[in-house]
């Protein structure tokens, strides 16, 4: 992140700015409730490192990723969704629907979802 660029919202909740509770954490990653849940479970994956999007990453994050990776699937089992199944998408720019310019993985399931647009 760049001197010139601002700590996101989700960089302020992982420094623990807001009281939010984790789902789960590892080292790197963290995950926690939406606050404008569009399924009755839906949970946000953020590293704690402000990475604006996938389009960011390089090979160098793959450890980082395969962290991610590793929490949707302890998030999914705790929260009791793994069985029925989950999805996991994230946005990469405004169009594409992305308002917190912190790559998150948004983990959804609790009803059938539909399909996507």
């Amino acid at each position: 992140m760049s001197e010139q660029e601002e700590v996101s919202i989700f960089g302020r909740i992982i420094a623990g700015e807001f009281g939010t509770e984790f789902v789960a954490e590892s080292e790197n990653v963290v995950a926690f409730n939406d606050i404008n849940p569009q399924a009755p479970v839906h949970v946000l994956i953020v590293p704690r490192r402000q990475i604006r999007s996938v389009a960011e990453l390089t090979r160098a994050d793959d450890a980082l990723l395969g962290e991610m990776i590793a929490l949707v699937n302890e998030v999914a089992q705790k929260l009791g969704v793994a069985e029925s199944g989950y999805r996991v998408l994230t946005n990469v720019g405004a169009d594409a629907g992305q308002t917190v310019f912190h790559l998150h993985w948004h983990l959804l399931a609790g009803k059938t979802l539909g399909e996507l647009a």
